[in-house]
């Protein structure tokens, strides 16, 4: 039986550009897919006729031939023998040109045989659970692991979380027949109109329990209660929140499990704020103290630590202690503990206290002499914020 010629099988002219004949094509093989024409034992024939006449069409090369030898060109010229080879099964047309169609046939068109290509069977997916951990700075400066009992969807031991019960299998869906979804055709003034939906017999899953497991009521998944080992790294912050693959509610029937996340609620410090990855502490010392000289007691994450005060030391000094603050999550540094002195005047005076007071003032040593050493407020803050 000779073939037809391509340009009449499309019912393109010779001059048609891609468009046209891609065009063409998806017009014809909508026209004549078998799903489409179940009582017509031709439409399959149809449909492949259609699918090799555009298979060398769209290629310039083969089309080139085509146009200069017509079927004689074709002969064992096709990519790996291609239509031109001997003709190619259901599954290689939809292979090669399903994405033609988008989602006009529920996201891939059937094959025979009772299969599916591309069909969207829907995979369950388990929730995600949220919840909190409370982390003091010793525990973000260095790394914690925390062990916590979630309570959640677990698998169904009963069933190992299939939803059937045992010696009970799964069979293919028979309203969508395995593709999870279900096809309606309906007639409007502008022609035929398609759309899919999700399977209401199966949920999208393409298949259906013989007999549910009395335990699950074939859902899979129970309540239950997991421990699970959290590992928070250090350096992290307030309000920062972790994701723990896999950790949350189990997925119905051998679904994929949700994910756990966990948001860091940071515990406040009796001393010592916060700022990023730097630590402040603000002292007081005595008047005294700021013009001798002396060493202070001040709290780290280590734990206690002496500090000099040099003699002359002005309030407002800030002292910095190069890394004894937080690391930083997103590097290898780490902050600093910024130490605030304050000088402390005193309040009450005894009698003999405002007499030396009084006798010192007249000194010119107790009359301030500020140098440019000497920072402003303002200045140490820009200096600090820079």
């Amino acid at each position: 039986m000779s073939k037809r010629d391509y340009y009449e099988v499309l019912e393109v002219s010779k001059n048609a550009d891609e468009a046209e004949i891609k065009k063409a094509y998806r017009k014809k093989a909508l026209k004549y897919h078998p799903d489409k024409n179940p009582n017509d034992p031709t439409a399959e024939d149809k449909f492949k006729e259609a699918a090799e006449a555009y298979e060398v069409l769209c290629d310039p090369n083969k089309r080139s031939r085509y146009d200069q030898f017509g079927h004689a060109g074709m002969k064992g010229a096709a990519n790996g023998g291609g239509f031109g080879g001997g003709g190619m099964s259901m599954e290689d047309i939809f292979s090669q040109f399903g994405d033609i169609f988008g989602g006009a046939f529920g996201g891939g068109f059937s094959s025979f045989g009772g299969s599916q290509r591309g069909s969207r069977r829907r995979v369950n997916r388990g929730s995600n659970l949220r919840v909190k951990v409370k982390l003091t700075l010793q525990e973000i400066a260095k790394g914690a692991e925390k062990k916590i009992k979630v309570g959640k969807y677990v698998e169904c031991k009963s069933c190992q979380g299939s939803g059937a019960r045992a010696g009970s299998s799964y069979s293919t869906c028979p309203t969508c027949h395995g593709s999870g979804q279900v096809t309606r055709i309906s007639n409007t003034f502008l022609g035929q109109m398609q759309t899919s939906s999700t399977c209401p017999t199966c949920g999208g899953e393409g298949q259906s329990i013989a007999e549910k497991c009395h335990e699950c009521a074939g859902n899979g998944i129970i309540r239950g209660e997991e421990v699970i080992t959290l590992k928070i790294p250090a350096g992290v912050a307030d309000g920062m929140q972790l994701s723990v693959s896999g950790k949350g509610n189990a997925g119905a029937r051998n679904g994929v499990p949700g994910d756990l996340l966990v948001l860091v609620e940071e515990i406040s410090h009796p001393e010592l704020i916060r700022d990023g990855s730097n630590l402040l502490y603000s002292i007081f010392i005595s008047f005294t103290d700021a013009a001798l000289g002396s060493s202070i007691e001040i709290p780290t994450i280590e734990g206690k630590a002496r500090i000099k005060v040099t003699p002359g030391t002005q309030g407002g000094k800030v002292l910095r202690l190069k890394g004894k603050g937080l690391p930083d999550i997103n590097s290898y540094g780490r902050g600093d503990l910024l130490v605030n002195i304050n000088v402390w005047t005193p309040r009450n005076l005894s009698k003999d206290e405002k007499q030396i007071l009084e006798k010192l003032s007249k000194s010119e040593n107790f009359k301030p002499k500020p140098t440019s050493k000497d920072k402003s407020f303002f200045d140490r803050m820009r200096e600090y914020f820079s």
